[in-house]
């Protein structure tokens, strides 16, 4: 058998490759990806879904039995058929989304042309989101179209859903929504 030099290098590239990686242990089989249970006797345990995409992973949630009952830890949840334990780095970071000092709590308003925000109650923001609904729906309201068919519509709304809400969240809020007369009703997971 006669080797060219080119042929000679990769014949040495790969002897060379194989004999560094071999005794590494280095696997190209693919990995299964299992989540490590913690067992926590003193926290109570509850299944939840992620919130950041429309993939659903299974999440276990351990929150204290003391006190606020504020959650200790976050982990995948071996059992969800979706996930079978296996979380992204966003949906592992979950505990911080939950226990974050610099989490938003108070409802903060800026008035038109204004350039400061004030905290308001929640009853105050309730309140004005609900007349801001009504008001911009009753300005808006179609009742008939221009060919006099019955369309009860408002086209002065739309609607867009959080991909954090369960399939029956959804249909509820949906139904909501067109009861108001939206047309424009979409959804986080489909943008």
């Amino acid at each position: 058998m006669k080797l060219g030099r080119r042929e000679f290098i990769k014949l040495s590239a790969t002897a060379t490759a194989v004999t560094a990686f071999g005794g590494l242990g280095f696997n190209l089989q693919p990995t299964v990806a299992r989540a490590q249970l913690l067992r926590l006797n003193w926290a109570k345990e509850t299944t939840s879904i992620c919130c950041y995409c429309s993939v659903s992973c299974g999440l276990i949630v351990h929150t204290s039995l003391e006190g606020q009952g504020r959650a200790i830890n976050i982990e995948g949840d071996p059992d969800n058929p979706i996930s079978e334990g296996s979380l992204c780095a966003k949906g592992a970071s979950l505990y911080q989304l939950t226990e974050n000092e610099n989490r938003m709590t108070k409802i903060l308003y800026r008035a038109p042309y204004s350039n400061k925000w004030v905290e308001a109650p929640w009853d105050w923001a309730l309140d004005r989101i609900a007349k801001k609904v009504k008001e911009a729906r009753d300005e808006t309201f179609t009742e008939k179209n221009d060919q006099g068919q019955v369309v009860n519509r408002t086209n002065g709304i739309a609607h867009i859903g959080s991909a954090a809400l369960d399939n029956e969240e959804c249909w509820y809020l949906q139904a909501l929504m067109r009861s108001l007369g939206l047309v424009y009703i979409e959804h986080q997971a489909r943008i």
